[in-house]
């Protein structure tokens, strides 16, 4: 038996969900251990023994931790998994532990919003940083001599997705590193590390904990030497997740199978409503079977994700639209529980039309969900 209780046949989603990082039971104990705040810990003589100083470990950390490696990698004992204190922190954790002066890295160009950001300070550490786009497998055409490369499967907002496990053969030929961020997709829809990749990198934040109240990162890595220097930089930076978040991300996860299926579904519903509308152009959702990501999404993914996205005419229309709606919240991220949708290019930094609108779809009836977007799509014409 594991320490989740589950026996080493396969099981189900929902079973590792509920289950997962749970430890052997002790009569009179929580099933669920409560947050440990501790800076500190008693540490007698001789350092040895996992927990020491709060910045190096927790063992509400271990449990969370556990629980994210037992999703992604299933039955997998030599994959370490570590959190973060957000997603972006998870991400520059990969990159700055991994890239030194004179290395070469390859991003998405459609990535992230964040990912510019990124691409500034890794320039101005001598670090050579090259884009593609996600779609087409493009990142192909610059991968030569890189040393790290960064997926974005799908890609935030514009639902791109690329063929993981060819990308990872290609780079791995020549020595290249591969990152996956697998945000969109949670464990539940992908395994970058079972496609071959190096890294599976994610913000928690979104439906992996799925209630909009934790900000989380984590990275799960197959290599001890690679992890470690991971390991090492949430050291140096003190990057890590507080023991509450931590234990409320580990809550949110044993309902992670209910919500993505309810989502998922969902989302192909609003999907295909939208699709009957003239002035919605551009959609994307994986889960169409005339999306352009489709025939390489099924092969890779399990379900599908909780966003669509698409554009209205103008700014204006689609700012109308937004407000007109009822049971969708205007507001960024995604993943959640309750519905959220956004204007992306308010931002800045996503090459966007000015009427692109990226939608997460939550947990409420799909009837309500539609009807609502149907009627805030006619109120808001011209």
């Amino acid at each position: 038996m594991s320490a989740t209780g589950m026996s080493e046949e396969p099981v189900g989603d929902g079973t590792r969900a509920v289950r997962a990082g749970l430890p052997e039971p002790v009569k009179h104990e929580p099933t669920l251990p409560g947050p440990v705040f501790a800076a500190h810990f008693h540490l007698p003589g001789e350092v040895a023994g996992p927990y020491s100083y709060g910045r190096d470990d927790n063992p509400t950390w271990t449990l969370l931790e556990n629980a994210i490696g037992e999703l992604e990698a299933p039955g997998r004992a030599d994959v370490e998994t570590l959190v973060f204190a957000s997603g972006m922190a998870a991400i520059s954790a990969v990159l700055f532990s991994q890239l030194r002066a004179g290395d070469a890295v390859v991003l998405p160009s459609d990535g992230y919003q964040a990912l510019p950001l990124v691409r500034a300070q890794l320039e101005a550490y001598g670090v050579e940083v090259r884009t593609a786009p996600t779609g087409r497998d493009a990142q192909l055409e610059v991968l030569e001599g890189a040393r790290l490369l960064w997926i974005e499967s799908p890609s935030n907002p514009g639902l791109d997705v690329c063929d993981i496990r060819r990308l990872a053969v290609a780079a791995h030929a020549q020595g290249t590193l591969v990152a996956v961020d697998n945000t969109l997709a949670t464990p539940l829809g992908q395994r970058p590390l079972a496609l071959g990749a190096d890294f599976a990198v994610a913000s928690g934040t979104k439906q992996l904990t799925g209630h909009g109240d934790v900000l989380l990162g984590y990275v799960a890595g197959r290599d001890a030497e690679v992890m470690a220097a991971v390991r090492r930089w949430r050291k140096i930076v003190g990057a890590i997740p507080g023991p509450m978040e931590s234990w409320l991300a580990h809550r949110s996860i044993a309902t992670l199978q209910l919500r993505a299926d309810r989502q998922n579904a969902t989302a192909l519903t609003v999907a295909e409503t939208l699709r009957q509308r003239p002035e919605v152009s551009g959609l994307r959702y994986p889960g169409l079977p005339d999306d352009p990501a489709h025939k390489v999404a099924s092969r890779q993914m399990r379900r599908y994700g909780c966003v669509v996205s698409f554009t209205l005419p103008t700014r204006a229309r689609a700012e109308r639209f937004l407000a007109a709606l009822r049971l969708v919240e205007d507001a960024t991220s995604f993943g959640g529980v309750r519905s959220t949708a956004e204007r992306r290019a308010r931002w800045g930094g996503d090459a966007v039309p000015e009427g692109f609108i990226r939608m997460s779809i939550g947990a409420e009836d799909p009837g309500d969900l539609v009807a609502d977007i149907l009627r805030a799509l006619d109120e808001s014409a011209d």
